[in-house]
């Protein structure tokens, strides 16, 4: 009796076929979707109503992902990248779409996300916060990689999905007197003679000046040195190494920390300043954070007799000004040395009615000397989300919760618990915080209801 056997599909030849999709949306990664055979593919670099020539690269059970080719019928949304390493580096992946376009997709994906997990609705959004899309970024960490072959030292950023180091003359999103500083570190790095015993090199640019750390795994000598503060007093900036243990050294001069302010344009005598240890956290795009603080601030209303929570707060770029307005702050922070910047923060203000402290915000906190009933609770979590700390809202029953999200993921499934908790989604904004890169940030505000 003959048997019949079903041949294997064979997986190498789909891969190196080329096809014609249509792609219809745009994921919140950024990738263009498109259909084929029952699945979803994934294209990189796709955009809506577009009609492009793939290769498929990945195949699973559900979805496939896929590498452009051509654009056969390019979206009216498409535009001409800015930046001439655009192909190559892994930091923006969304500069070949309009600003526009960028941000109506970056409102309908937090929409999508947060309709389905907290109820919002079309109409729901509030203003986004925006500004400009080119040159923003007040801080930047470059890579270097020395090749033993020639002897020479190259500074950029890393290439997609890899650990190659993409060597570049510009940024397009960096502040403009940190990207005109890339050309001349880089000539200047190759000058050292410990160049094969450097590591990454942070450019910030500050309200007190423009600084750059440069990672050593040895220490300089004396020529070396020479080198980095001629070029520190040529250039005007502050210069400092750090070396293996996360000490600091400065150049030329005595070591100065970057600071930046937060100033209140309906009450300037609100105004804060704030330092951070370079390595530290602290958001890249200074026009939009002053936006974010004071929208937490209008939606969070302190009020002088209330007893506010800050949880996740960092070196208090949202404790401070809340302190500011009257309240009586508490601060919470996972990193040590952020809890201690923090505090110097606050003393240096002239704040005495803000404490800070350090601890695990995804333990057990129902022993913390600071957990108990509060009026209002902010919070500012990592991408992982406050999923942990919401469980003991019974406890603290604040009666607004200002949530600011880098995760519009972990956003919607901590808000289904505030749900549960008798709290209601009252206003929900983008936040433009990364613009041309699929990031997306947001603010939502809960009160309780009963």
């Amino acid at each position: 009796m003959a048997q019949f056997f079903k041949a294997k599909p064979n997986s190498s030849k789909q891969l190196s076929a080329k096809l014609s999709l249509s792609v219809n949306q745009l994921e919140h990664l950024g990738a263009g979707i498109a259909q084929h055979q029952g699945k979803v593919v994934f294209i990189p670099g796709a955009l809506p109503n577009e009609v492009v020539t793939v290769q498929l690269t990945e195949q699973k059970k559900n979805y496939a992902r896929a590498k452009l080719i051509n654009i056969d019928t390019a979206s009216a949304e498409r535009v001409t990248p800015e930046c001439p390493h655009y192909h190559t580096c892994g930091g923006c992946d969304l500069q070949h779409m309009s600003l526009a376009g960028q941000r109506e997709h970056k409102e309908a994906a937090l929409l999508d996300i947060m309709a389905k997990f907290a109820g919002a609705e079309d109409g729901a959004l509030s203003p986004a916060l925006t500004g400009e899309g080119w040159h923003y970024r007040r801080r930047a960490r470059l890579a270097t990689l020395f090749d033993k072959n020639t002897k020479h030292l190259s500074l950029g950023f890393r290439a997609a999905s890899s650990s190659n180091v993409v060597p570049i003359s510009q940024c397009q999103v960096l502040a403009k007197p940190l990207s005109d500083l890339i050309v001349p570190f880089a000539k200047l790095l190759n000058q050292l003679s410990a160049k094969a015993s450097l590591g990454h090199l942070e450019l910030i640019a500050a309200d007190n000046g423009h600084f750059a750390v440069l990672r050593v795994t040895k220490a300089l000598n004396d020529k070396d040195i020479a080198k980095l503060s001629a070029f520190a007093e040529l250039h005007q900036i502050y210069i400092c190494l750090q070396d293996n243990e996360g000490q600091f050294q400065a150049i030329g001069a005595e070591l100065v920390l970057p600071v930046y302010q937060l100033l209140d344009e309906n009450a300037p005598s609100n105004a804060v300043s704030l330092s951070f240890t370079p390595g530290n956290f602290v958001q890249v795009n200074g026009q939009i954070n002053k936006a974010m603080v004071a929208q937490a601030m209008d939606w969070l209303a302190p009020a002088a007799d209330e007893r506010i929570l800050d949880l996740f707060c960092g070196m208090g770029n949202f404790s401070l000004p809340l302190a500011k307005m009257g309240s009586d702050v508490i601060g919470v922070e996972g990193v040590a040395e952020m809890v201690t910047q923090a505090r110097v923060n606050a003393k240096a203000n002239n704040l005495d009615n803000l404490t800070f402290y350090h601890g695990d915000l995804s333990a057990d906190l129902s022993l913390e000397p600071w957990m108990g009933k509060i009026d209002k609770l902010l919070l500012d979590p990592a991408r992982a989300g406050a999923f942990e700390s919401l469980q003991w809202l019974k406890k603290m029953k604040p009666r607004k919760v200002v949530y600011v999200s880098c995760n519009p993921a972990s956003l919607a499934r901590d808000s289904a618990v505030l749900l549960e908790r008798g709290y209601k989604l009252q206003q929900l904004g983008l936040i433009d915080m990364f613009p041309q890169t699929h990031h997306i940030e947001a603010m939502a505000l809960f009160e309780l209801t009963k």
